[in-house]
């Protein structure tokens, strides 16, 4: 009797456009879907299978059996796996990483997907007596972790509390570790008889907001809804009552932020709205709560999560709804790493995908978003008031050649600040550049503190005493005297966030500041603390960078000043309009949100710029509608597709080369298939051309139809027509980033 040897095709996580075979060992059952280990040169991998076959094109003597099975059913139920399939093709990128991605990294490393038994912290006896008798005075985190053990016990390896401490408390017997038996409890049942939303928390509707929800409603199945409402006119509220009917119906729920600044103000709002199990996902989690969201929300026991980006990818036992807050933020596409995807633009073919609705909101929508509504793809709902007693804005711009300048703070700024604080109010300043100093440069020769790996100067940090570079993260000891004629007369020019901060303390002794930005919230905890301290009035001058600009509310500030955006206003990018015009209305929301009168100070040295003048006069979908002209009349994007083919190398002429093989590809293709309106601009020098001792180099596709563009793209073979050794390149389908 012949037996047949059958075969098994696997996805890996290498950015390889194909699949591997293997032979399947007869008494091994994989799935489509599961994870395997298998051989992949000298290591051992964890591949995922994606199909059996009887044949394989690859001689079976080169051929490596399976090593191990590692699930019994798939990982991917059948909607996530076809959004993945599609999201590889159309981003023209390796099913296997784009799989992988997908995945907590514990699943990626080969960890079960079977939930465990929690293993439990529980306070003893002696523990209790410790904390009475006063022993661990001393021991300040010890006697904080035995604190909170009286409140609930907490889960070992997820907790705020490090296992140094843990240990301790054990060898003392003041803890001891308990194991809760593992329990599926769909987030249903364990309601019990509570309603679905305290109905205390809820807040009526004006008639603009209940038109609003009961066009939501009304539709059944798949729609994108552009809920495009200003600053204040309650679109959470919509999102609240709106996601209470779908909870309703059973199903759940899935909300979109754009940074993780959002998350801890989103996450408390709907848990002082609902009664059902609410989980939170996003890049601060270790990998074991990661995990554990994933699986919650899987089995059915969470009824809302909530996350950045990435959370996309969440499986779900009945998802009823996906929400996108912001859905005009940048930080939804995927701009580093491998795979570049838009979690917006997937989430959408994801919702079509399971015939279920989609909310985008923006008070600042996306000109994309804004002509797929013309075009009839997307519902638009417009809230043009604010909710509740919330007051007009006052619009200043300040001239900064007319003013004397302090730190970059003209003397009526000043002024109006002074005014704002002796009401009792809180001001606001925004400033997109962090660190004391953009530049550090000699005053006899005007040499540069300059970071050699990327031609870029070193932004100076007074608080720390080190110089920085924001785009490779390297760090060195402030200079001494000058690297090219040997002074010591260094000086620092412009300023940042942590200048403003420094200046304002002595400008305004009496109030305490709060610096918002990437390096005062690195620490865990700290932006929490940070806001809590707003909220609560503690602090009353606000300074910050985009973190500041995006969905809080602060019902006391009155006053909300942007430092300078001259930078912004003569830009190479073409998106560079938008994106202001977007930030200059998102900050000015900050202000006046509550009952008080809110103002909005907008310094420049540019009053009569054409932008700045539509958005004062005319506001932001005026300067929408114009730009969307503009763009339709230069045949860019939402009017054209576009691809940007990135090469970065320690030689130049190396990735210029690598580049050069591409478009001489792609220009043959336009010939052979008479494409005439297939673009290519370079290769040329990216607008930042050094970053990380790597020069840079692009090339831009583009076309007016997205389907023409994405089959000359797929007619590509990346392995056979890139050869180099020395250069990276990368593929961005839809790029946001062009420098």
């Amino acid at each position: 009797m012949i037996l047949l040897m059958k075969f098994v095709r696997v996805a890996l996580a290498v950015p390889l456009m194909r699949f591997f075979d293997y032979i399947l060992p007869e008494q091994m059952q994989p799935v489509i879907g599961g994870r395997v280990l298998v051989p992949f040169g000298r290591q051992k991998r964890v591949a995922i299978v994606v199909e059996f076959a009887q044949e394989t094109d690859i001689p079976k003597e080169q051929l490596k059996p399976v090593l191990n099975v590692l699930d019994d059913a798939g990982l991917f139920n059948d909607d996530m796996w076809n959004l993945l399939k599609w999201g590889a093709g159309y981003y023209q990128f390796s099913l296997g990483d784009v799989l992988f991605s997908a995945l907590p990294v514990k699943l990626r490393n080969g960890e079960s997907v079977v939930e465990k038994n929690k293993i439990l912290w529980k306070l003893t006896a002696l523990g209790e007596q410790a904390m009475v008798s006063g022993e661990l005075k001393r021991a300040k985190k010890q006697l904080e972790a035995l604190t909170e053990l009286t409140k609930n016990p907490l889960e070992k390896g997820n907790n705020e509390f490090s296992a140094a401490i843990w240990s301790q408390l054990k060898e003392k017997r003041f803890v001891e570790e308990v194991t809760q038996p593992l329990q599926i409890i769909p987030w249903q049942i364990r309601l019990g008889g509570k309603e679905i939303m305290r109905a205390e928390q809820r807040l009526t509707l004006n008639k603009q907001q209940a038109l609003a929800l009961s066009r939501l409603l009304f539709h059944q199945g798949f729609a994108a809804w552009l809920l495009d409402g200003v600053t204040g006119s309650g679109k959470t509220e919509i999102y609240l009552q709106y996601i209470e009917e779908i909870l309703k119906q059973d199903k759940q729920v899935l909300v979109l932020v754009p940074e993780i600044s959002l998350t801890p103000q989103t996450v408390q709002r709907f848990q002082a709205r609902f009664n059902v199990d609410i989980d939170v996902i996003h890049s601060n989690m270790n990998d074991s709560q990661r995990l554990l969201v994933w699986q919650r929300a899987r089995t059915g026991q969470s009824a809302i999560v909530i996350g950045t980006r990435s959370a996309l990818f969440t499986q779900f036992k009945r998802l009823g709804l996906i929400v996108i807050d912001e859905e005009h933020d940048n930080s939804f596409k995927q701009q580093d790493g491998g795979w570049r995807y838009h979690a917006r633009d997937l989430a959408i073919v994801y919702a079509k995908q399971l015939d279920i609705p989609i909310v985008l909101g923006s008070a600042t929508p996306s000109l994309e978003s804004l002509n797929n509504v013309k075009n009839r793809k997307f519902k638009h709902i417009v809230l043009s008031h604010r909710a509740g007693a919330g007051s007009g804005l006052k619009h200043e711009v300040i001239d900064l050649k007319r003013q004397r300048i302090q730190h970059g703070l003209s003397d009526t700024l000043l002024r109006k600040m002074a005014s704002h604080l002796e009401k009792g109010n809180q001001v606001m300043l925004f400033l997109n550049r962090r660190g004391f100093a953009p530049v550090m440069l000699c005053h006899e020769c005007g040499w540069i503190a300059t970071c050699t790996q990327c031609d870029k100067p070193y932004t100076y940090h007074q608080h720390q005493r080190v110089m920085k570079c924001h785009h490779c993260e390297i760090q060195k000891p402030v200079p001494m005297q000058c690297g090219a004629c040997g002074s010591t007369h260094l000086v620092t020019t412009g300023i940042g966030t942590e200048q403003l901060e420094f200046v304002l303390q002595q400008q305004f002794p009496q109030y305490e500041v709060t610096r918002l930005d990437r390096d005062s919230t690195v620490r865990k905890g700290a932006l929490e603390n940070h806001l809590s301290a707003i909220k609560q009035g503690k602090s009353r001058i606000l300074i910050g960078t985009q973190i500041l600009a995006k969905g809080h509310h602060f019902p006391d500030v009155t006053l909300v000043a942007l430092v300078n955006v001259d930078s912004a206003l003569f830009s190479l990018d073409f998106r560079a309009e938008e994106r202001l015009a977007q930030l200059y209305v998102q900050v000015s929301g900050r202000a006046g949100r509550a009952e008080k009168q809110g103002e909005v100070v907008l310094q420049t040295h540019y009053p009569d710029h054409p932008l700045l003048q539509q958005l004062l006069h005319d506001g932001y979908h005026a300067f929408a509608n114009s730009a969307l002209q503009l763009r339709r009349q230069m045949g860019l994007p939402p009017f054209s597709a576009q691809a940007l083919f990135r090469a970065q190398s320690k030689s130049s002429e190396e990735a210029e080369q690598l580049l050069q093989q591409i478009a001489s590809y792609f220009y043959d293709w336009k010939n052979r298939q008479n494409m005439p309106d297939l673009q290519l601009l370079g290769p040329m020098p990216a607008p930042f051309s050094k970053k990380a001792g790597r020069f840079r180099w692009q090339l831009l596709l583009q076309h007016p139809s997205k389907s023409v563009l994405q089959h000359a793209l797929g007619q590509f073979n990346f392995e056979n027509e890139v050869k180099s050794s020395q250069a990276r390149w990368i593929l961005d389908v839809d790029p946001q980033d062009l420098s």
